[in-house]
């Protein structure tokens, strides 16, 4: 999947800032939760480049549960500690995963699917769930990235009320 903004992956401290800005704007002007998160996974899957998918699993107090995302189906449930998703939300820290293949205990959605990245959402210090990012290239995900997509999350946690 190609990015619609030039040279992102040399760049992307010109691409998350407009990431950040395309986000406010969409997410200020609408107070429907589901309708925010749908369009902050789509915004994400659509803005970045080489993912092949981008969405939430959100904690419903026992696991995750699939939520809003942009991409293929994916698995509807994931246990707590099970997998990239269920291990970054029960640590609350981000996991990135250059090789998918090569993490014990991935729970593949797509086949295709080769590197990923989890931030946990929490919010007053309340696990809210994750979101989830998915290349199909290997070693996709930096450091950079991470911090990024990150300050993203907070974003998203400020303006989407997942209760």
């Amino acid at each position: 999947m190609a990015c619609m903004y030039p040279s992102p992956s040399k760049a992307p401290e010109i691409l998350y800032p407009y990431i950040m800005d395309e986000m406010k704007k969409l997410l200020s002007e609408e107070c429907n939760w589901i309708a925010n998160a749908a369009n902050a996974a789509a915004t994400l899957g659509f803005l970045l480049h080489d993912l092949n998918w981008a969405g939430f699993y959100l904690y419903n107090g026992e696991e995750l549960v699939l939520g809003p995302f942009w991409g293929k189906p994916a698995v509807t449930r994931i246990p707590m500690g099970k997998g990239v998703c269920g291990t970054s939300a029960e640590s609350r820290t981000t996991i990135v995963v250059p090789d998918v293949h090569q993490y014990p205990g991935h729970i593949a959605c797509d086949l295709f699917s080769n590197s990923e990245i989890v931030i946990p959402l929490v919010k007053d210090d309340r696990l809210i769930g994750v979101l989830d990012i998915d290349s199909p290239e290997i070693d996709r995900f930096t450091a950079v990235d991470a911090t990024h997509l990150e300050r993203i999350a907070k974003l998203i946690m400020e303006y989407v009320d997942f209760n």
